[in-house]
């Protein structure tokens, strides 16, 4: 989902996809010293006071709760001493500025997502999502012990910043359509909102990959502008209603499976920073990475109720040949962006090489186990 549009339209943000190709500038972080005064915490009765912009609405479900439960956690196990106020999209800078601003020293901290980064580098995409790739598991496993997280460090340190994974959506399911997807050929001249990577498989599959600020997607399928678009999954596709008039729910997604965002801060701030003010702020982004994940498990789960039961939508699966097709289609689209250049291509290739270790197991383990599971208790129904 195009987030970044629902941002500068001013309507409600969401994490359903969508890479911010249109940014512009590869500049990179100043160094100067005025900018490095900028880049100093205030400190007033032995109390650090950060700030922290981020791309997403103030309080948005979701998204906008993830920095402030990093906030919070911080807050209590410095017993006080870090406290960090946090700026919703629009208040201190635009919600595609907070890279730039905590890289400049304007402001000490930003929330957000790695793809929006994607005009300054490529390989900033591989650590939010990408079609086809990891699930939340497994870019947990690839940052934490699979060599990701040093990666992404030595990336961002060319635009003085470093960056940790505070929050994931979980899978994201693939959107609502007017009419059944029963094959490949169906998406031929069909208008989708899906931005991003994403978009670029709707294209080659076909389609017309439309770009759409969250607040503009309803009136767009009331209207017959689209004839499907992907949002998130069951918690905030319910609040925008799209059941209404494009009633065909279909999963899985193929364009986020487990959407990472990211913690970022100033280079020069961390440097600054005690060891055990690093591990404080580290184990803050655990902990809101974890209760993220676990809050979309658990508003999804009601949402789907509430999908089926009250308004009687009932989930649509694509077929192993249409996702064989996307699969194929996916593997050529990404395999284009992460040879695009040197840097990337190290990213693309120790994710690749993640990505490839960790299906064996996952699919040996959860894979296997959901489906015995679903045979075992659709017995008892």
């Amino acid at each position: 989902m195009k987030r970044r549009d629902i941002i500068l339209a001013g309507a409600a943000l969401a994490t359903g996809g969508g890479v911010a190709a249109v940014l512009g500038g590869d500049k990179k972080a100043s160094k100067s010293t005025s900018s490095r005064e900028l880049a100093s915490p205030n400190i007033i009765k032995g109390i650090k006071q950060f700030k922290l912009a981020t791309s997403w609405p103030k309080d948005f479900p979701g998204l906008g709760i993830m920095p402030v439960r990093f906030s919070e956690r911080l807050k209590e196990m410095s017993d006080g001493r870090l406290d960090v106020k946090i700026y919703s999209a629009g208040e201190l800078v635009g919600a595609l500025e907070c890279f730039d601003a905590a890289s400049t020293g304007a402001a000490d901290m930003y929330h957000s997502a790695e793809y929006y980064w994607q005009g300054k580098s490529k390989a900033f995409s591989f650590f939010t999502a990408v079609p086809m790739g990891m699930t939340a598991a497994e870019i947990m496993a690839w940052t934490e012990f699979g060599g990701g997280q040093e990666l992404w460090n030595e990336l961002s340190a060319k635009f003085n910043v470093i960056a940790f994974h505070a929050g994931n959506t979980g899978h994201q399911t693939g959107g609502w359509f007017k009419k059944k997807i029963n094959s490949l050929e169906d998406f031929k001249g069909l208008n989708m909102r899906m931005p991003g990577l994403g978009g670029e498989v709707i294209r080659r599959l076909g389609g017309a990959a439309v770009r759409l600020s969250g607040g503009e997607i309803y009136q767009a399928l009331q209207s017959g502008a689209i004839d499907a678009t992907e949002w998130v999954g069951p918690w905030n596709d319910l609040a925008f209603g799209f059941y209404r008039e494009a009633p065909y729910y279909y999963s899985p997604g193929f364009h986020e499976p487990g959407a990472a965002l990211a913690l970022g801060i100033n280079l020069d701030i961390w440097n600054d920073l005690t060891s055990s003010e690093q591990a404080m702020i580290k184990i803050s982004c655990k902990a809101a990475n974890d209760s993220s994940l676990a809050e979309y498990t658990h508003e999804n789960a009601k949402a789907l109720n509430t999908l089926k039961n009250q308004h009687g939508i009932e989930p649509h699966y694509f077929t192993p040949e249409i996702m064989a097709g996307i699969g194929q289609i996916s593997e050529e689209v990404v395999r284009d962006l992460g040879t695009s250049d040197a840097q990337t291509r190290k990213v693309y290739e120790s994710y690749k090489k993640a990505r490839d270790t960790y299906r064996s197991w996952t699919e040996m383990s959860d894979g296997q186990y959901i489906l015995a599971r679903k045979s075992a208790l659709d017995l008892y129904r």
